[in-house]
C-alpha cells in the first residue's frame, strides 16, 4: 500500500487537474456558443445560394465556366481543416484519418508520383503532414486566431486560381461538420470543379422569372461566391465542433477526475488507519514488554 505522503501528493496532483479541466471546459462552453451562433446562422445562406445556383445551371446549356471544367485527374489538393490545439478528444485525429483513407482508396497514384498536395488549416494537421512528408502548401495556422469571411477568402482565391490555371484538377475538403455539442460528422466534399445539380424537386412550379442580366452572367457570378462560401462553411463547422468536441472532452476528463479523487481518499483513509493500527500495536508491544520486566 502507498505511504501517505505518496496519495497526499496524488490527491493535490488530480485536484489541480480537475480544477484546469473544470476551467477549460467553461472557456469551451463559452465559446462553443458564439461558433454555433455564426454555423447556425452561415447554414441557410450557404444552403440556399447552393439551391439558386442549381436552379438555374439546371436549365442552363453549355455551361462555360472555368470552375466547372471537368479535367482527367492528374494533381489533386485537400484541403484539411483541424485545430491549432489540442485536449479535444479525437476530433483532430479522425480529420487526419479520413484524410489518409482518402488519399489511400482514390488518390494513391498521385501521391506516388508527387501530384497530391495539401493546404492544411490548423497547426494539428499542419505538423502531421509536414512531419509525414506530404507536400503541404503554405501556413495557415492563424486564420482560427480571428476567424472570419476574409480569412476564408483569401484561401478560396488561391485555391480557385490555381484550378483555372489548371494547377489541379481536383479539389476536395475535409472537416468535421457540427451537430451538437457532442456529435461531430466527418464531412468530405469536392470543392472543385463545381459539379452543377441536376435534381429538381419534383414539386417545383415552372414560373418564368425575368433575370437581371443574363442567365449565364449570373451562374459565372455566383460559382465562385458559392466556392468561397462552403469553404468558410466548412471553416465555421470546425470551429463549432472543436469547441463541442473539446467541452465533451473536458466534462469527461472532471468526471474521471473525480472518480480518481474519490479512490485515492479511499486509499489515503485505509493507509492512514493502518498507520494508526501500527503505532498502537508498537504501544501496545512496548507497554507489555515493559511490564513483563
Amino acid at each position: 500500500m502507498a505511504n501517505l505522503k505518496e496519495v497526499r501528493i496524488r490527491i493535490a496532483s488530480v485536484n489541480s487537474t480537475q480544477q484546469i479541466t473544470k476551467a477549460m471546459k467553461m472557456v469551451s462552453a463559452a465559446k462553443l456558443k458564439r461558433a454555433t451562433d455564426a454555423i447556425v446562422q452561415m447554414r441557410p445562406y450557404a444552403n440556399k445560394l447552393k439551391d439558386i445556383l442549381a436552379n438555374l445551371t439546371a436549365s442552363l446549356e453549355g455551361n462555360e465556366s472555368p470552375y466547372t471544367q471537368q479535367r482527367e485527374i492528374k494533381n489533386v489538393l485537400l484541403v484539411v481543416v483541424t485545430s491549432n490545439r489540442g485536449l479535444a478528444g479525437a476530433f483532430n485525429a479522425n480529420v487526419i484519418k479520413a484524410a489518409n483513407l482518402l488519399v489511400a482508396n482514390k488518390y494513391d497514384a498521385q501521391k506516388r508520383d508527387g501530384n497530391l498536395q495539401i493546404i492544411a488549416i490548423g497547426k494539428k494537421a499542419q505538423d502531421y503532414f509536414t512531419r509525414n512528408k506530404f507536400n503541404v502548401i503554405g501556413n495557415n495556422n492563424e486564420v482560427f486566431n480571428h476567424l472570419n469571411f476574409d480569412e476564408a477568402n483569401k484561401i478560396a482565391e488561391e485555391v480557385m486560381s490555381g484550378f483555372v490555371a489548371g494547377k489541379w484538377d481536383k479539389v476536395e475538403v475535409v472537416y468535421n461538420q457540427f451537430k451538437n455539442a457532442g456529435m461531430q460528422i466527418l464531412t468530405t466534399e469536392q470543392l472543385l470543379p463545381v459539379v452543377p445539380s441536376v435534381n429538381q424537386s419534383a414539386n417545383q412550379n415552372n414560373a418564368d422569372y425575368l433575370l437581371e442580366p443574363s442567365q449565364e452572367e449570373i451562374v459565372l457570378g455566383l460559382i465562385p461566391s458559392s466556392v468561397k462560401i462552403q469553404l468558410y462553411k466548412a471553416l465555421l463547422d470546425s470551429h463549432a465542433s472543436e469547441h463541442g468536441a473539446r467541452m465533451t472532452a473536458m466534462d469527461k476528463a472532471t468526471e474521471n477526475a473525480g472518480e480518481l479523487l474519490k479512490a485515492l481518499r479511499l486509499s489515503y483513509n485505509q493507509a492512514r488507519q493502518a498507520s494508526i493500527t501500527n503505532e498502537i500495536l508498537e504501544i501496545v508491544s512496548g507497554a507489555n514488554a515493559l511490564a513483563a520486566q
